[in-house]
């Protein structure tokens, strides 16, 4: 076997003029279509339409071209079947051995602010796909490259052989099927969300790797980086490194926790995050001031941790970072004098992300978390709490300030891992209470973290309170007000010892769970 003739057409032609004409050079006859075919005759590249092959002229728009038996009998036919090979003599049709195709731009269409339902339809290719898929199906005889990087390792097997190897073949099959089988996935997820339907009988997902890592959470486990196609600028997939080493599996997801957290805040605002968990949040009339408060929040358990800014790093804060060990600084941007001070540290990762700040804002999604057999998926909880919706059970109100820390407090306590309590004052976290199996846990540890500091403050609940034993624990340590959804049968309780304690409590109606 040897490859005589190849089927050309590519949306994506980076490197396609070069490698026809390197196949050209190797006696292989080039068919090819549309811009393609005039790309290469431009270039120089003998090139035989498709029509010559099909004897049929290209209709409706390029909409049917190479739809027909003269292509695809060529893809399709089994070389080694004499049944197969009497019929293409009889009809004279001849075989097709390279197939070098890739797809209309759908993701890049639909990814334009301003697109239309009929531009994006318009950009679902049918005769791509159709060919690919065939000439995947029979790779025992046919090769078929989907990727541009796979042009120098079939020109290199081709040179050495006259064809590529059965193995090679297999590798590019494979291939083919997730290139089509993501492009389907994308079409499916864009109409999906055109029709209304978010969460349909089938749920369709296609990521593009990123980059493999050198573990996953233990040394012992493999692990990649993917993205969604489209994923916004705001995201860590979209994310510029400026410095530093590559990320981890847990780097990944401790900055992407810090993140999340940050973006909930308008004002300037700071996030310390070490195993998912805020250690330490706070705002400020400026990045500056904000960074302090996240420090001083727990000065101890920042130590190998991300921080996430959502205003650029200037020099007076990359001052303060420096002295810190940190995984991961990631912000809007950092000031030249902000990036000599850290580059300095060899092993600290600075990623610039895009999108963070007063003006960002929060766009609903899905996540998706596997389970052993199977997913489960659910909207992002982007919910944020007005002020006015808050309801008042207690006889006294939380004053002014009070409030301000209440809904600062709620911010957190959103990210925190449930059960979670936060407690805040001075516009910042005092102390964290996470993933503990009952509240009253939750609100010990955070207690005893903050220690001094809990005298005066407030107290934010993931969830309500099934009973008033935690409310007992808040006023023993001097807490003074109360953010929480309500709804258990036993708020009367809960409500009665915040009475007693003078401590106003508020309820949100919402909860915010986090496993």
């Amino acid at each position: 076997m040897s490859i005589k003739r190849a089927l050309v057409s590519v949306s994506d032609k980076r490197g396609i003029v070069d490698f026809c004409r390197e196949l050209s050079a190797l006696g292989v006859e080039i068919i090819s279509t549309g811009g393609t075919s005039t790309l290469l005759a431009k270039e120089g590249v003998p090139v035989i339409g498709i029509s010559d092959v099909t004897g049929f002229p290209e209709i409706m728009d390029g909409r049917v071209k190479t739809l027909h038996p003269a292509v695809h009998s060529g893809l399709l036919a089994v070389r080694d079947n004499e049944e197969h090979t009497r019929q293409m003599t009889e009809l004279g049709l001849d075989y097709i051995d390279l197939v070098v195709v890739n797809l209309y731009p759908f993701a890049e269409t639909i990814a334009k602010p301003d697109v239309t339902y009929e531009e994006a339809i318009e950009n679902i290719d049918i005769g791509g796909p159709t060919m690919l898929r065939s000439a995947a199906k029979n790779h025992a005889f046919v090769s078929v490259v989907v990727d541009a990087d796979d042009y120098a390792k079939v020109l290199e097997e081709v040179r050495a052989g006259g064809d590529t190897t059965l193995e090679t073949r297999k590798r590019l099959a494979a291939k083919v099927f997730r290139h089509t089988a993501a492009y389907d996935a994308l079409i499916s997820d864009y109409l999906s969300k055109v029709t209304g339907e978010p969460l349909p009988e089938r749920y369709t997902v296609t990521y593009e790797k990123i980059q493999d890592l050198r573990y996953g959470e233990n040394p012992h486990q493999k692990a990649a980086f993917y993205r969604t196609p489209l994923a916004a600028l705001d995201t860590l997939t979209g994310a510029e490194q400026l410095h530093g080493k590559e990320l981890s599996y847990n780097n990944i997801n401790d900055a992407n926790a810090a993140l999340q957290i940050v973006k909930e805040f308008d004002e300037p605002a700071v996030v310390a995050v070490k195993h998912m968990n805020p250690c330490g949040v706070g705002v400020g009339e400026s990045i500056f001031e904000a960074y302090q408060k996240a420090y001083n929040a727990d000065p101890v358990s920042i130590f190998g941790g991300i921080v996430a800014a959502n205003r650029p790093i200037d020099s007076d804060t990359a001052n303060l970072l420096k002295d810190v060990f940190l995984e991961i600084i990631l912000a809007p941007g950092f000031t030249d004098e902000a990036l000599e001070i850290l580059t300095k540290k060899k092993n600290i990762r600075l990623l610039k992300i895009g999108g963070l700040g007063a003006a960002a804002e929060r766009k609903s999604s899905f996540v998706v978390t596997t389970v052993e057999g199977g997913m489960v998926v659910q909207e992002s909880d982007i919910h944020s709490i007005n002020p006015d919706d808050l309801k008042v059970v207690t006889d006294r109100k939380p004053t002014e300030e009070e409030l301000k820390q209440l809904l600062f407090g709620w911010k957190v306590v959103k990210h925190v891992k449930s059960n979670a309590i936060v407690l805040a004052a001075d516009d910042m976290t005092v102390g964290v209470g996470a993933g503990q199996m009952n509240r009253v846990g939750a609100a010990k540890i955070a207690i005893e973290q903050a220690g001094d500091k809990a005298k005066g403050a407030v107290l934010a609940s993931d969830a309500f309170f099934p009973m008033g034993d935690t409310l007992e624990l808040a006023a023993k340590a001097g807490i003074t007000a109360v953010i929480q959804p309500g709804g258990s049968v036993r708020d009367e309780e809960s409500i009665k010892v915040a009475n007693e304690h003078g401590i106003a409590m508020v309820f949100t109606g919402v909860r915010h769970f986090k496993h």
